[in-house]
């Protein structure tokens, strides 16, 4: 069975996600399997908050090269969530 845990895998803490967090916004790495309405349950159970709304992101894999090869790292998916008036998480 897939837990809130398991769809919610970090809050993402970048320079774009720390000031998106005056709008009541906040980025999380989530599974890539994760629906926008699986992803608002897991919040609202992890964080103890009201979402108002989840927009969600295919983030791909960058190409790298080590000497003569050439690879991508694996891409990931991400969520921006937008809290309702009033609601904060707590340690972010």
């Amino acid at each position: 069975m897939i837990t809130c845990y398991d769809i919610v895998k970090a809050l993402v803490r970048t320079e774009k996600g720390t000031a998106l967090e005056k709008e009541r916004k906040y980025l999380f790495r989530v599974a890539q399997v994760a629906t926008k309405v699986d992803v608002k349950r897991a919040v609202e159970e992890i964080y103890k908050v009201k979402v108002e709304a989840v927009n969600t992101v295919q983030v791909p894999g960058k190409l790298k090269r080590v000497r003569a090869r050439a690879g991508y790292t694996t891409g990931w998916k991400k969520a921006i969530v937008s809290l309702k008036e009033g609601q904060k998480i707590e340690g972010a």
